[in-house]
């Protein structure tokens, strides 16, 4: 009997790679002038696969709009395949959130072409996070598609691949890429020759039916592909070919006895899983961190909580996350791309970030109109948060429970000029300034001869007389224009900027902005290092390294070469490791009581490059390291500031364990992931085990959260084999390179890409990076919303900058999991989403509040909401609130 063979043909698009957008645009464009013709005139070519992704539909119709209807027919008749997703994201470099809204664009852009794939294909990720099984469920899919990432365990060509919750998927194995078939022989014969080698080579992982992928990267259609499967069943070689659809042949395919695989999928047994494009382009991760944050824990939970359900943002928000999914595409967010596509990511980052911003601060001015309040603090995530400000109050001494950052008297001289040029500055300042009232000219009486205009700045109505007050700095210029005309500006009182501790803001919720009592966890100078009770921070002067908690050795900076690319961090055959500084200078600039702050200068002589697999040169570096402590935190924030002159290498911040460990938990889509101290590698690709985590990573009574350092790696082992331990966690500050990707080297034997120079991935520049220490053992997420996602302030101006403690609102309370989204859904309905990210049950209330569960469609997932919900270990649950 013939063996079944499934021509799929299709193309993969990377929107932007090596070329940018708008050049790939164009090629994009040829292929579909080429493409829907013959779909139109050749029954034979009976099927085309858009890759998966709604993206490419959206940039061709935007140049040739007129081809939409046939795009329609052509989908609604079988013959063209489109979606689910909008662009084929990285699954480790973005939220679980960006994931989502990724599938839920592209499948609200599919329905106008009929609906989309209803396969969670996912042919070229860089490896695949655990919670996928569960998103692609809650979707409605049942199967998924991968290649990367999957373990020698799996051998076979399909297998189930379960979350930790449960769920799962039918997972098809792509174990030769997406491209087995795109190289079509002229002649059918020699297509039954490439379909035997295939089997061959590949054994059980060939599936029955046989997959075979007509297309790889960027690659048109090809018109003969028709006449040469015909040929190749003409042969009667045992093979029966049928151009046909990925559905179709998971359709045919058998769901018994596969076998089974439980968690995330990084392994690169069979195929490269390119694990340095979690630390390439540190610029385009932070971006990421930053704009993700706005968007999911700041401005939609403050919009949709405090903005009329009419006055939803949505079309501004829809735009923000489009370009936010734009760049979840794993080539953007990776950046293992050229210059010019990094330039792109960046600019649609902060294009998002920027809509975010000011989203967020239109929802705070309705809370403090709200709120009768002066100045108010509003909190936008669920915890009950404290946290330290700032304000400008008046007084000469700091008020209780405060410290002083700066001062400023009742009056400052603005300006000092001559007469002659005095009027056009006086009457500017006076008349101009909408804080001025009065102003007024008097001689110095100092008898210097000079004069002082007074402007009086005190927000009230103005009472200048501006035609005297003119007039009087004529007369005086006309009777001696020599002599100078000192300009004064008045304030009511002296102010000054305080640092502060905040009472407990409510979650979801704001309280008026003042004062907390610092008690027994105030900063304090303690020895050579400062404390507030909870952790103690000593500097070593001897290299720049500081203490937490008698732990030593923290912040010790490991440069090494790289001789790699985007894709592998790869040591040069000769490296120089650079590991202590020439100079050190330590300085405690802020003692308390609220906030300690030590600044540690290290300088270095780092290599300037690598020549020949030799890193050579000398060029100084000077690093500031910044440790903060705030009264009533267990936390330690530290920032790295440096200006990076050197290229090819690799610079990370070292963090000794508290305990020895065999394992780290970091977080990655909604939930974490525990991993060892190996990976696995195969024939073409070293398995080093650094690892992704999204925004912390704990490890041997250690947690660092951090804002867009995704690569870590547990290094200084003790011991061999199941009895190894690590001693410390390594964090990637900065990784430096200069091509796409390279020949075959040490640690890939096999190119990644094309060798396209990209000298900004040489990271030149000043670079400041972020992390917070934990080492009491608290839930991780709480610490890194503490430690990276702002309680908001609001002020009204002129009217003092404290507001009353004892004043406080609370607009929706959610307890018992994490809530990973809140915003409002296009029909202006409210929506929850929530996470437990254990092992074990938990309840989620939502005090007062009824709905319905729905699954990450809005259809129905089970019974109406009253208040309470019952959510297993890693479970995912989305909640429309009813208003």
């Amino acid at each position: 009997m013939a063996r079944q063979v499934h021509v799929v043909p299709h193309t993969h698009w990377d929107r932007e790679w090596y070329k940018p957008y708008p050049v790939f645009r164009m090629q994009l464009v040829e292929l579909l002038d080429q493409l829907l013709p013959t779909l139109t005139d050749d029954d034979s070519y009976a099927h085309f696969q858009l890759d998966g992704q709604m993206a490419v539909v959206d940039d061709y119709l935007e140049i040739r709009p007129g081809e939409r209807q046939r795009l329609v027919d052509l989908a609604e008749a079988g013959r063209l395949t489109m979606g689910p997703w909008y662009t084929l994201p990285d699954e480790f470099l973005v939220s679980g959130e960006t994931l989502v809204r990724d599938i839920q664009l592209g499948l609200r852009k599919a329905v106008e072409f009929g609906g989309a794939m209803e396969i969670g294909y996912l042919p070229d990720m860089f490896g695949h996070v655990a919670q996928m099984p569960q998103i692609l469920r809650q979707f409605g899919f049942a199967d998924a598609v991968v290649w990367r990432g999957i373990p020698f365990a799996v051998d076979a060509s399909a297998f189930d691949w379960e979350g930790p919750d449960g769920s799962s998927v039918r997972a098809e194995y792509l174990s030769d890429g997406y491209s087995n078939g795109a190289r079509l022989p002229e002649h059918g014969k020699q297509l039954v020759e490439q379909l035997d080698a295939f089997w061959a080579a590949q054994g059980p992982l060939v599936s029955d039916p046989i997959l075979w992928m007509n297309g790889t990267d960027h690659q048109l259609p090809q018109a003969r592909l028709g006449r040469v499967v015909a040929e190749a069943n003409e042969a009667g070689a045992g093979y029966e070919l049928v151009v046909t659809s990925l559905a179709a042949h998971l359709a045919a395919s058998s769901r018994e006895g596969l076998p089974r695989w439980v968690g995330e999928l990084r392994s690169g047994a069979r195929t490269n899983l390119l694990m340095g494009v979690a630390s390439c382009r540190v610029d385009v991760k932070q971006a990421s961190a930053e704009a993700e944050r706005w968007l999911e824990r700041v401005a939609e939970p403050l919009a949709a909580l405090w903005l009329p359900a009419a006055e939803w943002p949505g079309a501004f928000l829809d735009v923000a996350w489009t370009d936010v999914i734009r760049n979840a595409a794993h080539d953007s967010i990776c950046g293992c791309s050229a210059d010019e596509v990094n330039d792109a990511v960046l600019h649609r980052y902060a294009e998002s970030t920027l809509v975010a911003r000011s989203l967020t601060e239109r929802a705070l001015v309705r809370v403090l109109a709200a709120s009768g309040q002066a100045a108010i603090a509003v909190n936008p995530t669920a915890r009950e948060r404290s946290f330290t400000s700032t304000s400008i109050v008046s007084g000469e001494v700091a008020p209780p429970h405060t410290q002083q950052l700066s001062y400023r008297p009742a009056r400052v001289r603005f300006a000092s000029v001559g007469k002659a040029e005095a009027e056009a500055v006086v009457m500017r300042a006076a008349l101009e300034d909408p804080k001025a009232s009065q102003a007024s000219l008097a001689p110095a009486d100092d008898g210097s001869g000079d004069w002082i205009a007074t402007v009086v700045t005190d927000r009230q109505p103005t009472q200048v007389d501006a035609m005297a007050l003119r007039q009087q700095l004529r007369d005086l210029a006309a009777a001696d224009p020599t002599g100078t005309v000192h300009v004064d500006l008045l304030r009511p009182s002296a102010t000054q900027e305080v640092l502060f501790r905040s009472e407990p803001v409510p979650g979801f919720g704001w309280r008026g902005l003042a004062p907390a009592d610092l008690g027994d966890h105030s900063v304090r100078a303690e020895g050579q290092g400062i404390t507030n009770g909870l952790v103690t921070v000593v500097p070593d002067q001897s290299d720049g390294t500081f203490a937490v908690n008698g732990i030593e050795g923290y912040g010790r900076l490991v440069d090494e070469g790289d001789d790699g690319d985007t894709y592998n961090w790869n040591p040069p055959t000769h490296d120089q490791v650079v590991q202590r500084p020439r100079d050190v200078d330590v300085l405690v600039s802020e003692a308390g009581p609220v906030r300690g702050r030590i600044v540690i200068t290290r300088t270095y002589w780092l290599p300037t490059h690598v020549e020949d697999g030799h890193r050579v040169g000398e060029v100084e570096t000077v690093v500031t390291t910044t440790v903060d402590v705030h009264a009533g935190e267990d936390l330690v924030r530290v920032s790295i500031a440096f200006d990076n002159r050197s290229e090819d290498h690799r610079l990370r911040v070292h963090l000794p364990l508290p305990e020895a460990t065999d394992h780290s938990v970091a977080e990655c889509a909604y939930g974490t992931v525990t991993r060892g101290l190996t990976a696995e590698g195969g024939p073409t690709e070293v398995p080093l085990p650094t690892f992704p985590s999204r925004r912390f990573v704990a490890a041997g009574g250690l947690l660092v959260a951090h804002d867009g350092l995704s690569e870590y790696e547990l290094v200084e082992l003790e011991g061999e084999g199941p009895d190894a331990r690590a001693r410390e966690l390594a964090i990637t500050v900065i990784r430096c390179m200069g091509v796409i990707s390279k020949p075959p080297m040490a640690m890939r034997a096999v190119e990644a890409g094309p060798h396209t120079l990209t000298p900004k991935a040489q990271m030149p520049g000043h670079h400041k990076v972020s992390l917070v220490l934990h080492l009491a053992g608290r839930d991780p997420y709480a610490v890194a919303d503490e430690a990276f996602t702002p309680v908001q302030t609001a002020r009204f101006p002129g009217k003092g900058g404290l507001g009353d403690p004892t004043a406080s609102s609370q607009a929706l309370s959610v307890t018992g999991a994490e809530v990973t989204a809140l915003h409002r859904t296009d029909a202006g309905t409210l929506e929850l989403r929530v996470v437990n990210p254990t092992d074990a049950p938990a309840t989620v209330v939502v005090a007062g509040r009824t709905g319905r569960v729905v699954d990450l469609r809005g259809e129905p997932a089970g019974p109406a909401f009253t208040g309470e919900l019952e959510l297993g270990p890693w479970k995912i649950a989305t909640i429309l609130l009813d208003d």
